[in-house]
């Protein structure tokens, strides 16, 4: 509305200019405009200003680009733009002329036609379920375009088998993209059930597994866990989109798309337990293996930088490397690598043990990777506990050997680099709320929550302890947010090294603070408080 644009990320400063008079920086950024996903942002704000400026640049892109060709032709970004038009259609419509109504209507005949024309030509993954929901949404919405609803479904439900697994996870193991995929494919549930179409089983099959695995990934804060890609996710969206599915099974519990989830008290901890994706699944997949992210009630204590898209290449390459994760890496090296063309993951850890076990006092998480191990012959393991009322963590991390061949590998590494010892990191990054200062004479960092919760680390005294600068990079801003890191920097002079740490509560939040709700589910799947 203040004529600042933020797309694909590139910032577009430019007061009084129509969305499609501006200067395109690049082609993603001009793909972004095509998707419609700012009128949601306008339909949001749903005044009458925002539905004046909607109306002028729809009017305006429906007149030049009404041809069926170009950028903005592309089957997933005519589905996407579907979708909002259909969804949007009352906020958009209200007070138009019956000008601008009967161009509306024109331009949506076009796009379902085109659908009915590519939606099959799309390869398999989030694109085609785009264009297959946008098909759906258009079959549903325009008379004279349901005779394809048939197939087009049938599609949808075989693609929500193949690409879906059992447990409700999809290969990029990113928690945002799965939130973003349960949205769509909910809409089009809904739109079948409006239209008293059949939805067909593999459809509601999905939502049903779906639904747990999503509840399992978000922290107590409602947020999502930030992995691979993926960002928290904003502020109710998740629990509109359960809402809107109707599915009320409760959090899954175990690994759940190779993640973990300890909870204890108003604490939780997510850590990434599985090797990273590789191949097709892998432009966004990021080097985490092992890191962790921690929120105590509706405040994110630790967290990853998260992912760099929004703010150019630089910083997405950035955000995917292992020093920008809450989790240990040897210096000038990441668990794994981008391969030499495109931006996919390769050379990362073949072998991911975990297990989890609850003994008298807690729940551990104990889990390792062998990411090192072709480079210096080195498996990173890692112990966590978590005590059962959730006022402590404590963490071990462990380089060592296991074998003859491994030890072999690591000597090599320190004749090949004219070194002695492997210099290592471990790291802890702060969210940018989190007040950090070092204390009792640098050897351990008080953490004071906004809410004025305090958590104190230590660490066995046998490290360099730093607090260093950080970023949160979070979709929404202007630019990365500053932050702190925690760093523990050592070097491994053996087959064995290990570093002992702690995180523990020394102040609660007080009751009067407490502004927000922690919510969870019970057993039937009904919302409880549970502070």
């Amino acid at each position: 509305m203040e004529g600042r644009f933020l797309f694909a990320g590139e910032l577009v400063e430019a007061q009084e200019t129509a969305l499609w008079d501006l200067p395109m920086p690049h082609v993603a950024f001009e793909r972004a405009l095509h998707g419609y996903r700012w009128l949601d942002d306008l339909a949001s704000l749903g005044d009458a200003e925002a539905r004046e400026l909607g109306q002028n640049w729809f009017d305006i892109w429906a007149r030049r680009h009404l041809v069926g060709r170009g950028l903005g032709w592309l089957p997933h970004l005519v589905a996407r733009r579907v979708i909002r038009l259909i969804n949007h259609s009352d906020f958009l419509l209200r007070g138009a002329s019956p000008e601008l109504k009967e161009l509306f209507y024109k331009s949506l005949a076009q796009h379902g036609a085109f659908l009915e024309r590519t939606w099959s030509k799309v390869p398999e993954g989030p694109r085609r379920f785009e264009a297959l929901v946008g098909t759906i949404q258009a079959g549903v919405y325009l008379k004279g375009f349901d005779a394809p609803l048939a197939a087009v479904t049938q599609a949808l439900a075989k693609d929500c088998d193949r690409m879906i697994d059992q447990n409700g996870g999809i290969a990029s193991r990113n928690p945002e993209s799965l939130l973003e995929l349960f949205e769509i494919l909910g809409w089009a549930a809904e739109s079948l059930k409006t239209a008293e179409h059949p939805v067909p089983a593999g459809l509601s099959d999905a939502l049903a597994r779906i639904a747990p695995t999503l509840r399992a990934l978000r922290h107590a804060d409602g947020g999502l866990a930030r992995f691979h890609g993926g960002a928290r996710g904003a502020d109710g969206r998740l629990d509109q989109a359960l809402l809107t599915s109707g599915v009320r099974t409760p959090r899954r519990a175990g690994l759940v798309m190779g993640f973990h989830r300890l909870q204890a008290g108003r604490t939780t901890l997510i850590a990434d337990s599985a090797a990273p994706p590789t191949g097709p699944g892998s432009e966004m997949a990021h080097a985490s293996t092992l890191a962790f992210e921690v929120t105590s009630g509706r405040r994110p204590l630790i967290v990853n930088c998260g992912p760099g898209g929004a703010f150019g290449m630089r910083w997405a390459r950035a955000g995917r490397a292992t020093p920008s994760h809450s989790t240990l890496s040897i210096d000038g090296v990441s668990s794994a690598q981008l391969s030499d063309v495109g931006e996919m993951l390769e050379k990362g850890p073949r072998s991911v043990q975990h297990e989890v076990l609850t003994n008298e006092d807690g729940t551990v998480w104990e889990a390792a990777h062998d990411g090192y191990g072709a480079s210096h012959g080195l498996t990173h393991i890692r112990r966590i506990e978590m005590s059962n009322d959730g006022r402590s963590i404590d963490g071990t991390d462990t380089l060592t050997t296991l074998s003859d061949e491994d030890k072999r590998i690591y000597d090599k590494s320190l004749t090949r680099e004219k070194m002695r010892t492997v210099p290592y990191s471990v790291r802890w990054h702060l969210h940018p709320d989190v007040r950090a200062s070092l204390d009792m004479g640098g050897s351990a960092v008080s953490l004071e929550l906004k809410s004025g919760e305090l958590w104190v680390f230590r660490h066995d005294g046998q490290f360099m302890l730093r607090l260093e600068p950080s970023v949160y990079l979070q979709k929404g801003t202007l630019e990365p947010r500053p932050s702190q890191q925690i760093v523990l920097l050592g070097r491994a002079m053996s087959y064995a090294t290990r570093i002992r740490w702690s995180l523990a509560k020394a102040q609660d939040t007080p009751i009067a603070l407490r502004d927000v709700e922690e919510r969870d589910f019970n057993t039937d799947g009904a919302d409880v408080d549970a502070t």
